[in-house]
C-alpha cells in the first residue's frame, strides 16, 4: 500500500497591491495636466494656436468616440500654450500623436518636432539643420 500524500492547503489568490505590500490598487486618481508650448512657431507666424486647440477638441477620443469630451477632458489655451486637463486616464503619448498629426495636416511637420521638456509638457521646436550654403560656396571657389 502506497503512503498517502499530505493534503495541500489551497492557496489564496490575491490581487497585486493588497494592503501590506506597499503598492496601490487601481489606477491613477486625480487630475492629469499636460502642456504643449507652441511659442516658436506661433511667433514666426507659421501656426495658429486657436486652430490647434480646435483640432484637439475635435480629434481627442473618449470611449472610442470623437467629440465626446464632456467634463472629463478640457482643452484650453493660455497665450501660446495649450493646456489639457483630464479627470480620466489620458496618455501623454496620445497627445504627442495628435500633435504630430496636426503638424502634418498643417504642412509644417518637415520643420517642427515635438520634444518632451518635462514630465507633463511638450514643446514644438525646429529641427537643427547645418548650414549647407557655406559648403557649396567653398566648392564653387575651387
Amino acid at each position: 500500500m502506497a503512503a498517502a500524500k499530505p493534503a495541500r492547503k489551497p492557496v489564496k489568490k490575491t490581487k497585486k497591491g493588497v494592503s501590506g505590500t506597499g503598492k496601490k490598487v487601481g489606477g491613477k486618481k486625480g487630475q492629469l495636466k499636460y502642456f504643449v508650448d507652441c511659442a516658436h512657431p506661433v511667433e514666426d507666424g507659421i501656426m495658429k494656436v486657436s486652430e490647434f486647440e480646435a483640432f484637439l477638441n475635435s480629434r481627442i477620443k473618449v470611449n472610442n468616440k470623437t467629440n465626446n469630451l464632456g467634463k472629463d477632458i478640457v482643452v484650453s489655451r493660455e497665450k501660446n500654450k495649450i493646456l489639457i486637463t483630464s479627470n480620466i486616464a489620458f496618455s501623454k503619448r496620445y497627445l504627442k500623436y495628435l500633435t504630430k498629426k496636426y503638424l502634418k495636416k498643417a504642412g509644417v511637420r518637415d520643420w517642427l518636432r515635438v520634444v518632451a521638456t518635462t514630465k507633463d509638457a511638450f514643446e514644438l521646436v525646429y529641427y537643427k539643420v547645418p548650414n549647407e550654403d557655406e559648403g557649396e560656396e567653398e566648392e564653387g571657389n575651387e
